[in-house]
């Protein structure tokens, strides 16, 4: 089991490039393997979750070559995926499960999709259930959890009302809208990441949005019947990586760091608002829109953050970086308080818990709640360093490793290579940039 030791240390200097945005290569990869010819995604994600849905769509009958951080698929067209003899492994990838289970519902045979340990405790009957809405056949375990077997085929077109936001149940019924009989719709209680529209515009598909309401029109049926094209793309920047390195820049008074090549998407940035918010010195510089998403980079230098609420609304908008803001808490004036944010509880591990845990052995004053937690800021006491426990989640590992760098003494972070999952360098350029300690 890989460790790395975390020390303190005065600044963040330097300038960082991140891997690809993990949600955006995702869905280029997907769609790239239902599209007629040969895309090519440049500056695609790292992330060994962004490879585990590349490893999916081979075993689908795409034509996968991988080059460094260049990936060219022949996509096989909306009817020409077949059948794999194997299981589809998902992995650890949430993301590839739930969205390649609303394109396998579509398709005239059956697969069987399952994942690792971890992930064959994360709850898919949020999109089992609209999926079944449309026609599909889905066994689950104990009716909720993978493996899944789905029996595709023909689907009616729905308007389904999410009873929850999830950037991933909208995608997933959104790509199984391709092969329905009409206009399937999707309204959200809350807006969520919207990747997967844009995507699916870039590619050729007839979306529509109005408001928290998405609509899009069959591709293989009556007069909506047409293909998705081959592109050549460049994915941006990964925003929800760069927040490790916003915070620890803004923790360290001396720090002076520059982020190129920033994905910067309208329901992905408020994280910026919320760190400026805070009191955080961010600033975005050369921003241009890029094949419908926005592009920038970010200056951040180091300043003390005030704290603050995150509730609501804000929570499906600021769920992937709630790790890092609640590892912040301590160091901040007021302190951190999440409501809202039981999904956390479901993720790569239960995040409450883990966070919790790790932030008492660090000598935190916190609080847990059934939906989230309570941290108190600075004036609680004296942060110091410990051996954390991410729980095999990379979230958790990176988020404490940003803790470490203004804890005193040595933080020691166990099962580190689970980093890898999303960022497999993260490590070495922490490192890198904060080593004027």
């Amino acid at each position: 089991m890989k460790k790395e030791t975390i020390h303190p240390a005065k600044a963040l200097s330097g300038g960082i490039e991140l891997p690809g945005d993990k949600s955006i290569s995702h869905r280029y990869a997907m769609l790239a393997a239902l599209a007629e010819g040969t895309s090519e995604l440049r500056h695609f994600a790292a992330a060994r979750d962004c490879h585990s849905t590349l490893g999916c769509v081979k075993s689908l009958g795409a034509d996968v070559h991988v080059d460094g951080t260049t990936v060219k698929i022949t996509g096989r067209g909306l009817r020409g995926l077949k059948g794999s003899w194997r299981n589809l492994d998902a992995e650890n990838s949430g993301t590839t499960i739930r969205l390649l289970s609303g394109i396998l519902s579509g398709q005239e045979f059956t697969t069987r999709i399952t994942g690792d340990d971890s992930l064959q405790r994360r709850p898919m009957k949020r999109v089992v259930t609209p999926l079944r809405q449309m026609g599909a056949y889905i066994r689950a375990r104990e009716d909720n959890f993978p493996p899944l077997e789905i029996h595709g085929g023909k689907l009616r077109a729905v308007h389904y009302e999410m009873p929850m936001a999830s950037a991933q149940v909208k995608s997933a019924v959104l790509f199984a809208g391709l092969y329905a009989d009409g206009q399937t719709v999707v309204t959200e209680p809350a807006k969520t990441r919207d990747h997967t529209e844009l995507a699916l515009e870039l590619f050729g598909a007839r979306v529509e949005k109005r408001g928290r309401t998405v609509a899009i029109q069959s591709m293989v049926s009556g007069d909506g019947k047409g293909s998705l094209q081959a592109k050549s793309l460049d994915v941006p920047g990964d925003l929800s990586s760069a927040v490790f390195f916003i915070a620890a820049a803004s923790l360290l008074p001396e720090s002076n760091l520059f982020i190129g090549n920033v994905g910067l998407n309208p329901t992905r940035s408020a994280i910026l608002d919320f760190f400026q918010g805070m009191g955080a010195s961010v600033s975005v510089v050369n921003l241009q829109s890029t094949q419908g998403e926005l592009v920038g980079d970010l200056s951040v230098k180091g300043a003390p953050l005030k704290g603050g609420l995150i509730s609501g609304e804000l929570v499906p908008l600021l769920i992937d970086e709630l790790p890092m803001l609640a590892a912040l808490g301590p160091f901040t004036e007021q302190g951190i308080e999440i409501r809202d944010a039981s999904e956390l509880r479901v993720k790569e591990s239960d995040r409450i818990s883990a966070l919790v845990e790790n932030l008492k052995r660090m000598g935190a004053k916190v609080e847990e709640r059934p939906d989230g937690l309570r941290l108190e800021g600075r004036g609680a006491g004296t942060v110091h360093g410990a051996e954390i426990e991410p729980r095999g989640d990379h979230r958790i590992a990176m988020a404490f490793a940003v803790a470490g760098l203004a804890a005193e003494g040595e933080t020691v972070i166990r099962d580190a290579g689970c980093a890898a999952v999303s960022y497999p360098t993260f490590f070495e350029e922490l490192r890198r940039v904060s080593e004027g300690r």
